[in-house]
């Protein structure tokens, strides 16, 4: 007879299993900060994302020989959750093991919907709410007299195997950044300061988060540390609730932070980032399966609470890969794959699901939303707008079907909603438009630096977030800068050449022209010169050459996170 608690054992040590070899590359951050081995902490991003599915498909192998011809037995399935539930029911980061379990029970059943016999359902709590231990922090009295030995300090504590390039200098312009930036509370503002113990490691930078103190209030602090060739040193403080909200925001990579645990860490960055939602809090600490439990969480209760409000096809110019719908109420977009592809569309629906895996895997540099998908996801069929109902049967019947009186869809990608660029350009006015174009131009620069090539760069599938920032979110034409061809575009040797309506030369599958960008963004007149005017290099194909030589020998131009205006003396 098959014992559940042996089961539920064995699923607690596969999990317990995953959490140190996720630590295990985590902790790799600090000597690939230290050693500028920017390649190595690409690749370890990569390896901890494909980390977790390679430990669900090893326990659930051991699973399958331990339960033989009882692989699908409900009951027996329903004990085991049980008996996992109690083990794990002192841990702080229990939610993270029922994840787990979940994802396994979800493999062996292939469930549409939730199955509640078998799995753990929350819709009505936050878990965070019943997490009361402090997270590990350094904490600090800042001296009205002496603020820089008080930094001094700081950076001591945080020691690396090199030295600071000059720690008294960076101590200096640390406290004053403060004391200006938080000089709006009053004379001597800054009486404390608290940090985390963890470090958190993403890209080329180190930081140290945390919040800075004053007599009635505090504010967030987070310290910047870079190491490049001038050395290691502070390289700026935010203390903007608006910029670490971006650097924690859905278009970056993950922090490599080699918390012991997560939920107690989650607790305490809410309190620098109130409306930040819970899973994009998880997701940006690298747990992503988290962020989707807790994004399918918050939705649904949020849906529960609105029965009557119906989903509707999302604003802006509809997609030719892609049907996107959305809850109005609600900040987030789904969006299935289309049956077919209209003209000039010629990727198979294999491509589009690779690309969007592939996203998952990039450096987003701030500028590619992240993106989650769903597999079966169930919603009553009277929640869909008549319109929106018709367009998912009718043009996406491989991943939509209908079961009596619900709607199940068996793939979709879920993202942030964001205002469409191309909808956000026509409602602003000329100097708020001009602003945004000109970051669609930077965006477009920063993922170009990242060897990222968005391949349709029509105004349409870009958005603009609550900061204003351009970022892309269509990523069927996406590929990787190494992997183009950039051209000149031939000159017309003849009349018939000249007023022709297509090329007259041969286009390889690769090519690409980009002194032939500016024919088709979009942009009005005038926010077409202002864009020509800063970022003229992005239409000249030597740009592109020069950039994928770079590329091609590892090096990879810094891209940092936050405006030169942030920067320290």
């Amino acid at each position: 007879m098959i014992d559940p608690q042996s089961l539920a054992l064995l699923i607690q040590d596969a999990f317990a299993d995953y959490h140190a070899r996720f630590a295990d590359i985590t902790r790799r951050a600090r000597r690939r900060f230290e050693t500028m081995d920017w390649t190595g902490a690409r690749a370890d991003a990569v390896e901890r994302i494909e980390l977790y599915d390679q430990c669900v498909a090893e326990c659930a192998l051991r699973l399958q020989a331990a339960l033989q011809e009882h692989a699908h037995d409900h009951a027996l399935w329903s004990a085991v959750r049980d008996g996992y539930d109690r083990r794990i029911a002192s841990l702080i980061d229990r939610e993270l093991y029922k994840t787990f379990f979940n994802t396994l029970t979800r493999r062996f059943f292939k469930t549409r919907g939730v199955d509640p016999a078998i799995e753990f359902v929350a819709l009505d709590i936050e878990p965070t709410d019943a997490i009361t231990h402090p997270v590990a922090r350094h904490s600090y009295a800042v001296s009205e007299q002496r603020p820089t030995d008080t930094f001094a300090r700081v950076l001591a504590d945080y020691g690396f195997e090199i030295p600071y390039a000059h720690r008294t200098r960076c101590a200096a312009a640390i406290a004053i950044r403060l004391q200006d930036d938080l000089a709006h509370w009053g004379e001597h503002p800054v009486r404390a300061i608290e940090l985390l113990d963890t470090v958190f490691y993403r890209e080329r930078r180190a930081y140290l988060i945390g919040r800075v103190l004053g007599e009635h209030r505090f504010s967030p602090c987070v310290i910047a540390l870079v190491n490049d060739a001038r050395g290691l040193r502070a390289e700026a403080v935010l203390t903007r609730r608006a910029d670490v909200a971006h650097l924690f925001g859905t278009s970056r990579s993950y922090f490599h932070a080699d918390l012991p645990t997560v939920g107690d860490a989650v607790v305490f960055l809410r309190t620098l980032l109130p409306h930040k939602p819970i899973d994009e809090i998880y997701t940006v600490l690298g747990r992503a399966k988290q962020g989707k439990t807790e994004r399918f969480r918050t939705f649904f209760h949020h849906f529960a609470s609105h029965p009557g409000e119906q989903l509707v096809q999302a604003e802006g110019t509809p997609g030719m890969v892609m049907a996107v719908f959305t809850l109005p109420s609600y900040p987030l977009v789904f969006k299935v794959i289309r049956d077919r592809f209209a003209y000039p569309k010629e990727m198979t629906r294999k491509q589009v699901e690779d690309k969007y895996a592939l996203v998952f895997h990039l450096d987003r540099v701030g500028r590619l939303l992240d993106t989650q998908p769903y597999r079966f996801l169930r919603f009553p069929r009277a929640r869909f707008s008549p319109a929106l109902l018709q367009e998912l049967l009718d043009g996406c019947s491989r991943s939509v079907s209908e079961d009596g009186d619900d709607v199940i869809i068996g793939l979709c990608y879920v993202q942030r909603r964001m205002r469409p660029l191309n909808l956000y350009l026509r409602e602003q006015k000329f100097e708020a438009a001009r602003e945004a174009a000109l970051d669609y131009g930077q965006s477009i620069k920063d993922m170009a630096r990242n060897n990222i090539f968005p391949g349709d760069m029509l105004l349409k599938n870009f958005g603009v977030s609550r900061h204003g920032r351009a970022v892309f979110y269509d990523y069927d034409e996406l590929c990787l800068v190494t992997d183009c061809h950039f051209r000149n575009y031939p000159t017309p040797t003849c009349y018939e050449e000249e007023m022709s309506d297509g090329p007259w030369f041969y286009v390889g599958p690769k090519d690409v022209f980009p002194e032939r960008f500016p024919q088709f963004l979009g942009l009005p007149p005038p926010l077409a010169r202002a864009l020509k005017a800063v970022h003229g290099d992005l239409f000249d194909p030597q740009w592109w050459r020069d950039l994928q030589a770079r590329l091609n020998a590892g090096d990879y131009p810094d891209t940092p996170p936050y405006p030169e205006a942030l920067k320290l003396a």
